[in-house]
């Protein structure tokens, strides 16, 4: 997709969404004025995911992942400082970054850390930096950062919101989960928002490892709350009761990874995937985290 194009359609999208419709030549300037209204965030993020930057395929995606809904349930706001932990290819990406560029917010990408990582990892980062950080005039302000568990992903106190999704099992799997959520805390503002997406084990018997790529919510609870989070509230934005979550390869079974071995890239022919298609995009749970205010403590002298 051309991005010139992308950003054109971006424009116009915002453009429509600001301004009220009728002929301004028949109206006084003082009505005109009071006719126009600000868009609102949901405004600004059906633009950003309309946009002609994002492909056929990652808006099919949409109708599993819910961005706009996600977004807004994390109160994330366009003149926001963003974290998005583990970005990936960047689907998620493509509609924070211009939705952010649009109230001049700024977005931290925090992802694998580049010392000692392999030639696939460093080709990810690579594409990631050349795709979004590269295009300002796209996807605007971008600061790739390290998480790791110790590298700060933001500095200290800045952010208003992080998000993840679909992550914490990679953390559990690799033993870092609580210092990576403590990495969370530490970057948000008092006040501040964790947004957590992540596969969902409840209902099934799985194991607490990560390895089935699904995760336990009272566990992802626990986490938060042990790195100084309170636990907001909940919602079923990416709810799906179609998967029962006992797949043979785990959540890598389901699209869109629709794996049929259990080596990566070893593809089965003879696998049938007609019922894990049907089945669709993985349950998902979505926890909203906040970071207390400290107490003041002459309140209570």
């Amino acid at each position: 997709m051309n991005k010139a194009n992308g950003i054109a359609i971006l424009a116009l999208g915002l453009g429509l969404a600001a301004c009220g419709g009728g002929n301004d030549a028949e109206r006084t300037p003082a009505a005109a004025e009071a006719e126009k209204v600000a868009p609102t965030a949901g405004d600004l993020l059906d633009a950003a995911i309309a946009g002609a930057h994002r492909s056929d395929a990652e808006r099919a995606r949409d109708v599993f992942r819910n961005p706009k809904e996600t977004l807004l349930f994390f109160s994330v706001e366009p003149d926001m400082t963003v974290v998005e932990a583990f970005p990936g290819g960047g689907w998620y990406t493509q509609v924070i970054a211009p939705y952010l560029k649009s109230g001049d917010g700024k977005l931290y990408a925090a992802s694998y850390d580049p010392e000692g990582a392999s030639e696939r990892v460093l080709t990810a980062l690579d594409t990631y930096r050349t795709t979004y950080v590269e295009a300002p005039e796209l996807y605007g302000d971008i600061e790739m950062t390290v998480l790791n568990g110790e590298a700060p992903v933001a500095p200290a106190g800045t952010a208003d919101v992080v998000v993840t999704f679909r992550n914490v099992h990679s953390w559990q799997g690799r033993g870092n989960e609580e210092a990576v959520f403590k990495t969370f805390f530490d970057a948000l503002k008092p006040g501040g928002v964790l947004g957590v997406v992540e596969h969902r084990a409840d209902g099934a018997d799985l194991p607490r490892d990560g390895s089935s790529g699904y995760a336990y919510t009272d566990d992802v609870i626990e986490l938060a709350q042990g790195a100084g989070f309170v636990f907001d509230r909940s919602s079923e934005i990416n709810a799906n009761p179609a998967d029962t979550k006992d797949h043979p390869f785990g959540v890598w079974t389901l699209p869109p990874v629709r794996r049929t071995s259990e080596i990566r890239g070893d593809e089965n022919p003879d696998f049938d995937r007609a019922p894990y298609d049907a089945i669709g995009e993985s349950d998902r749970m979505t926890l909203r985290f906040v970071k207390p205010a400290p107490v003041d403590e002459a309140l209570y002298e």
